[in-house]
Formats: structure tokens, sequence, C-alpha cells
């Protein structure tokens, strides 16, 4: 099976409809990509749980290991980490309580979609969040 997104139009009222994302891989160095998507999101109102074992705290929010240590729903969980690593991180997806899973641009794994699409849920790859909301803002 081919990874077939959402429409832009579906892409952009999951983006409306959202409030709280959680950023798997974010980095605190600021010249990195993770962490430069992730700041813009934040500035556009999202609230953002930076999901990565190896800091504290990213752009002023208190950092978890693993996504089984949020608490209460996420709208989406957007993942930066290498392709090979998607289908582990979508098997931790399925245990929380999150509505779509999303993997940045340049980054697809037809196992962690196809898993993800059996179960029902919305999954987007190979898209970057922050591009997604600036153009489906305008439609």
């Amino acid at each position: 099976m081919a990874i077939e997104n959402p429409s832009r139009q579906e892409i952009g009222a999951i983006l409306k409809k959202a409030k709280r994302i959680a950023v798997v891989g974010l980095s605190k160095n600021p010249e990195r990509t993770s962490y430069q998507v992730t700041k813009e999101m934040q500035k556009a109102g999202y609230e953002i749980i930076p999901v990565n074992p190896t800091v504290d705290e990213v752009l002023g929010v208190k950092a978890v290991a693993s996504l089984k240590e949020i608490e209460g729903h996420v709208d989406i969980v957007n993942v930066f980490r290498r392709s090979e690593q998607l289908f582990d991180v979508a098997k931790e997806f399925d245990d929380m309580d999150a509505d779509v899973f999303w993997a940045q641009l340049g980054l697809a794994n037809e196992e962690a979609y196809e898993f993800l699409k059996s179960k029902g849920y919305t999954v987007i790859m190979d898209r970057c969040i922050k591009v997604e909301h600036a153009v489906t803002k305008a439609l």
C-alpha cells in the first residue's frame, strides 16, 4: 500500500482543530529543524510537549522521555526521527490517547503507515507541519 496523505483541506481542518502537539525528537538546539518548526507552531498558539529523553526542557516546556509519559489527550504527534524508527514510534502512539500521527518532511515508513491506518488513525507523512499550517491558513 502506498502512503496517501489527507487532502490539503483535511490537513487544514486537522490543524484548525488541534490544540496540543507532542513533538518526538525535539532538539533544544535552535539550529535544528525540529526546534525551528516547533517554535513557530508554539508561536501560532499550539501547546507543545517536547518528547526527548536527553533534554529537561525545550522552548520553556518540561520535556518527557517518551509518549507514554504524557497525561491527557494529544491532538497531533509530530515526529522528527529517522524513517526506520517510525514504526517503533507508531507502536508507542497506538498505546496513548492521540488522534494524528505526523512524520515530518523527508520521513516516511510504509510499515508504520499500514499499522496505524489499519487501526483507523489519521496518518500524515513526509510533510512539514509548519509549511502545512502556513499554506492551509490561507485556504
